[in-house]
């Protein structure tokens, strides 16, 4: 079956649960749905007076829905889709809008959905901060190219995390309490809680968060000599955030903040099917099962992070002014067990073979300093049929990317089989015993100025027209040294200004629907490609993959048509869009160089469809159903300078890491008569499909999951292959959860995933698959209960 007739037949799919929903409506409940209030246009509006694409998922459904994650979130989000890469280390992708796999030590590649907490900007290509979920007032996804009041980083969309604020008129507070087991894997939970107290005789107000969050291993490693360790994936989450509110006086507020988190886990969702020290040919053989890996050493992640901000809001005779500043510091270290990487390349480079079984630790660390300020100023005359906001905003990013290789007593090895002082001769600066080294400070400098306005051109017709102008400039040093690298000393300056329009119209054809639409535009800053590890390569890949410095910045047109619809007891929202994009900057892993290459892609598009259902059926009875439909293609090939299509960017070719079809069906029933004397009693139930995907373009490619290493090592003799199919099945997941409310305590018990999927969310290889081939997967079975108090 073709892409396109998928395509259509999903869309019909999708389109008639709808129409029957909309049928059904001429029996509409007097009972209205609540409105969803929202900031995603920098002033509270509501969902559906909106003129473009929003979702906002609420406290209410973060909690019923037991979502810890916005991958979790993301799964009930119309065109919104999350790519896992490891703990901390996932990519958001809106609309199908991706360039794929960004592997952990590209740090220079820019994100293409931009994320905020609140009105300060915390989006971090690779490294976006996973944020917990407590007591957030709801989450944003601002669909489409938002570039006229987000900026760069915004092209595909924007998510907005928009917490509580301080309450000025009461105390008031909130403990919760989890416990949960994950099959075949270990008990997990949480303790979190909040606290909220008014002072000064309510002219101030403090808001306190506090949480800790054990996570269940489930992963199991196999290692030398037959050991097994179990559930090696386990970790911790452990944070807060401390706000205050102080009305200066009747127009003046001043909220400072601070928030801080730290993750640290202890190894990585991944489950291997190939792996140099242990695979179905090596003496003794090892076949992996489901949830397994083989590791020389043990692997982690942690995260520090600290985000301070102000917001000073001001409000005037005629305009509201607004000023925000936030500093983020952020401590990132990815430990990862690089042995079999290492391990193969002495193979290649005919060390003895007790330098192959080193234990091998590959250790990425990420320092980040960031400032940005912004301040705008907006109407705040209702009455006008005028509405505007304009502002000025300034960040600067100084980030310091560092990849060390400590592998014990290497030099020795090397220097016996290439000669004596090799290892010091290659070490440009950098200490002993460690093959690869490399440090890459950055600096990133932002200014834009942005403005948008609104005008009721008629009672029922409203258009706006917003625009942001840029000027971009980073600078960066690449510097490596060791047996394994160039030795290399590379300065790059990046620099690009531009302007990004933005222009909608909004209609209402009557009380109950509204129609919309729009164009925009979005872009996203290039760079420079790092040197790729010429020693390493070998002669077809350094051929393929060499001669790519620098790209371009990547940039997006966006139309879309929509309809927002309420009938009292039912919403209907829906949207229609093609993105033509142009330079999409796309990652490929340039194979047996261990390194990554992005490329530009001239012309590429995505359209389709997204609709989110909301119905209350009866009193007692809520469905919703959301569903997007894509279809994300190259239209440009991309070759080598012998004219070879480089790793499936070629025209017609999916874009990686977003499914087709997405659909989410959720229902919630509380009973009549509620039990064990609560006020509610309720029953939720949730089931979630998540289409087929690829991890890189490449893997779409006839032959692209036939892996051989090449390498003659414990009884294997290097030809013999590895077949994988790279296309990640569809999957669906089923969530249900039951509770009793009672006027200031709730208890819900949860079963998450209960059919016990085991889901490919990326494929992971390590140096073009001759080291290590594995699948990221996703969480067992999952049964938890929560206990919630308020006071």
């Amino acid at each position: 079956m073709s892409t396109k007739y998928a395509v259509k037949k999903a869309a019909l799919c999708v389109l008639a649960p709808a129409f029957v929903s909309s049928l059904a409506m001429s029996g509409a409940m007097a009972q209205s749905m609540e409105e969803v209030v929202v900031t995603a246009t920098k002033r509270e509006s509501s969902i559906q007076d909106l003129p473009f694409s929003v979702n906002a998922q609420t406290q209410e459904d973060i909690q019923r829905s037991g979502a810890t994650s916005l991958e979790d979130l993301s799964r009930s989000v119309a065109g919104l889709s999350i790519q896992n890469l490891g703990p901390g280390q996932s990519q958001v992708a809106i609309r199908g809008v991706s360039a794929g796999q960004i592997v952990r030590d590209q740090p220079g590649v820019k994100e293409q959905v931009g994320v905020y907490l609140d009105e300060s900007v915390i989006s971090l290509s690779l490294f976006t901060p996973d944020l917990d979920l407590f007591d957030l007032n709801r989450v944003e996804t601002l669909r489409g190219p938002q570039g006229t009041l987000f900026g760069s980083g915004s092209m595909g969309g924007t998510i907005r995390y928009i917490t509580n604020q301080p309450n000025l008129e009461e105390f008031e507070g909130m403990v919760e309490a989890n416990l949960n087991s994950v099959t075949d894997g270990e008990m997990g939970g949480h303790v979190k809680g909040m606290i909220n107290a008014p002072f000064a005789d309510g002219r101030a107000a403090l808001r306190a968060v506090a949480y800790t969050t054990e996570y269940a291993g489930f992963i199991d490693a196999y290692g030398e000599n037959g050991t097994k360790d179990d559930d090696v994936n386990s970790g911790d989450r452990t944070g807060g955030r401390v706000a205050i509110t102080w009305d200066v006086t009747d127009n003046l507020t001043i909220t400072p903040r601070i928030i801080f988190q730290e993750i640290d886990m202890d190894g990585y969702n991944r489950q291997e099917v190939f792996n140099l020290f242990g695979n179905a040919y090596t003496t003794p053989a090892i076949n992996f099962d489901e949830r397994e890996q083989y590791l020389l050493l043990d692997e982690g992640f942690n995260d520090d992070t600290m985000i301070a901000d102000i917001v000073l809001e001001w409000a005037m005779e005629n305009m509201d002014l607004t000023f925000v500043t936030s500093y983020t510091d952020r401590e990132i270290e990815v430990s990862r067990d690089a042995s079999a990487l290492t391990g193969s390349v002495s193979i290649d480079l005919g060390l003895a073979a007790a330098a192959v079984s080193i234990p091998s630790n590959l250790v990425d660390t990420t320092e980040v300093e960031q400032y940005t300020y912004e301040i705008r100023l907006a109407s705040n005359d209702v009455a006008n049929p005028l509405q505007w906001v304009t502002g000025v905003f300034f960040s600067d990013t100084e980030r310091e990317y560092k990849q060390r290789l400590p592998t014990p007593g290497y030099d020795a090895f090397a220097d016996a089989a290439l000669g004596a002082g090799t290892s010091a001769g290659a070490a440009n600066g950098f200490g002993p015993d460690s093959p690869y080294n490399a440090d890459l400070p950055y600096d990133l400098e932002q200014l834009a100025i942005f403005g948008e306005l609104t005008y009721d051109l008629t009672e029922q017709l409203q258009l706006t027209l917003g625009g942001r102008w840029y000027d971009v400039e980073e600078e960066r040093r690449f510097t490596s040294g060791g047996v394994f690298s160039n030795g290399d000393d590379q300065f790059d300056k990046t620099e690009s200004d531009g302007f990004s329009p933005r222009v909608m119209a909004s209609y209402d054809l009557n009380d109950e629907i509204t129609l919309n639409a729009q164009a925009s535009k979005g872009f996203r800053l290039g760079g420079a490609n790092d040197p790729l590890n010429i020693g390493l390569c070998g002669p077809a890949d350094a051929a393929t993959y060499g001669g790519f410095p620098e790209y371009d910045d990547e940039t997006m047109w966006n139309y879309e048509v929509g309809m927002k619809a309420n009938w009292g007891s039912m919403t209907l929202n829906t949207a229609l869009f093609y993105s033509d994009i142009e330079d999409l900057q796309v990652t490929l892993d340039a194979g047996s160089c261990s390194s990554r290459v992005v490329y530009n892609v001239p012309e590429s598009h995505t359209q389709g469809l997204e609709l989110e259902l909301g119905n209350q059926l009866t009193d007692n009875f809520y469905v919703s159903f959301a569903a997007s439909v894509l279809e994300s293609e190259f239209d440009s090939t991309v070759t080598d300078v012998n004219g070879n299509i480089l790793g499936g960017i070629e025209e017609g070719n999916r874009l990686a890491s977003v499914p087709e079809v997405q659909l989410a069906l959720a229902a919630t029933y509380n009973f009549s008569d509620a039990l064990f004397g609560s006020d509610e009693t309720f029953v939720s139930a949730s089931i979630q499909h998540v289409g087929d995907r690829i991890t890189q373009p490449g893997d779409q490619v006839d032959g692209a999951g036939t892996f051989s290493s090449g390498l003659a090592y414990r009884g294997a003799t290097g030809a013999e292959t590895t077949d994988l199919d790279l296309e990640l099945d569809a999957y669906e997941l089923i969530n249900i959860s039951a509770g009793l409310v009672y006027s200031d305590w709730e208890a819900n018990l949860y079963v998450n995933n209960l059919t016990d999927e085991n889901v490919d969310l990326s494929f992971d290889r390590e140096r073009g698959g001759r080291a290590r081939l594995g699948f990221r997967t996703n969480q067992p079975r999952t049964i938890g209960l929560t206990l919630r108090k308020s006071f």
